[in-house]
């Protein structure tokens, strides 16, 4: 069956002028005031986010960047040598990616008082300057009477302490001994990829979120999806199941450990910890202190097995040590240590310890007899080439 769609004839008797008024007030812009409401909408919409993005930048912002503004890096002393001779050396420490203060590390770490005094280093929250802490290591070691260092760096803490150790030996007059890496990452290949994901995640957040460097708020909300398979479990189907009473005890924990806490890493310093990882000169680093005639020793420390480190691949960093200063003649000392995971001191003690005064401690002094007959030879041969 065929329709006729086409309109119905219409007579000039049918035409009505009010009839023609309502169906321009219909169709004209605004008719039935959608658009009018809809902008009044979005107003109000505007306004509230507004609101909240000045409360965000006034409260949460505002009062973390004046804070961040008055911090400085600094160094602690935390023991004494345990031989007085060894006063004039010290053993500095310094912590990795999301730490501020190391001095908790090194007080677990006594055992370095068989090498010399033991410090700590504090970094500056707002960021990290390396130039400034071997300045700042170089004044206190003037203070103390220190005239050797040795650096020990823990996880990406040890890529600080090649920074730290290359301006001090060439900027100041103290004596580079050695240099001890704990599970260091010798560059961004180093770290594994679910951990570097992270941080390349974190490096975008940063970059296009007005004040996430110092935002409060946005770090609560990170560190307790970072634990979510603490309270997030599957249930059927693509469901999940939220156990409410775990969520609370861990937005608690962050708050106390990660929000309120003033010893801890605040945004802007981790994101500047993770861009020395991106940016590592590391290599370079080396081959600046392997160049010289007075090239410090290099100790490596990690697990027993690589995959005991979920962090860092220590297999690939280790053979990246070996290739600048290992060798017959190489200044290098790597320690297995079973049982541990990645740059963990605090939580094994006892290990750490036990590879410091069975490994590391004889380590160096033996490097240190062997340049002194070294020395001694030297000087004898040039007394010999000088006698007539």
């Amino acid at each position: 069956m065929a329709y006729d769609l086409r309109p119905a004839p219409r007579t000039v008797t049918d035409w009505d002028d009010d009839r023609r008024k309502e169906r321009l007030r219909e169709t004209r812009s605004g008719g039935g005031r959608t658009p009018r409401r809809s902008v009044v909408q979005l107003g109000v919409a505007l306004l509230a986010v507004v609101i909240v993005c000045t409360q965000y930048w006034v409260y949460d912002v505002a009062p973390e960047r004046a804070r961040l503004a008055s911090t400085h890096p600094q160094v602690h002393h935390i023991y004494d040598a345990q031989d007085p001779l060894d006063q004039d050396t010290a053993v500095v420490d310094l912590v990795g990616l999301g730490n501020l203060d190391a001095s908790a590390t090194a007080m677990a770490l006594p055992s370095f008082t068989r090498i010399g005094q033991v410090w700590a280093v504090q970094y500056d929250n707002s960021g990290l300057d390396t130039a400034v802490i071997s300045r700042i290591i170089a004044q206190h070691a003037l203070r103390e009477g220190v005239d050797r260092i040795v650096l020990a760096g823990h996880s990406m803490g040890g890529i600080i302490a090649l920074e730290v150790a290359e301006h001090i030996a060439e900027d100041t007059d103290l004596e580079l001994k050695a240099v001890i890496l704990d599970c260091t990452p010798i560059n961004l290949h180093a770290v594994r990829a679910q951990s570097r994901d992270a941080g390349e995640d974190m490096l975008r957040w940063m970059g296009w979120l007005p004040g996430a460097r110092e935002s409060r708020s946005l770090r609560l909300l990170v560190e307790t999806v970072a634990r979510k398979d603490r309270y997030l479990f599957p249930s059927s189907g693509h469901n999940r199941f939220v156990d409410l009473g775990e969520l609370t005890h861990v937005v608690d924990e962050v708050m106390h450990k990660k929000i309120l806490s003033k010893n801890t890493a605040s945004n802007g310093l981790i994101e500047s910890q993770f861009r020395a990882i991106v940016a590592s000169g590391a290599q370079d680093d080396l081959e600046t202190l392997t160049s010289g005639d007075n090239s410090p020793a290099f100790v490596f420390l990690r697990p027993t097995f690589g995959d005991a480190d979920p962090v860092v691949d220590v297999d690939y960093s280790q053979r990246a040590l070996f290739e600048h200063t290992g060798g017959p003649d190489g200044r290098l000392l790597v320690v297995r240590m079973p049982g541990t995971g990645h740059a963990n001191p605090g939580q094994q003690p006892v290990l750490y310890n036990r590879a410091i005064e069975d490994a590391i401690d004889p380590f160096l002094t033996e490097l240190e007899l062997r340049d002194g007959d070294s020395a001694v030879a030297d000087a004898a041969a040039g007394r010999d080439r000088g006698a007539p």
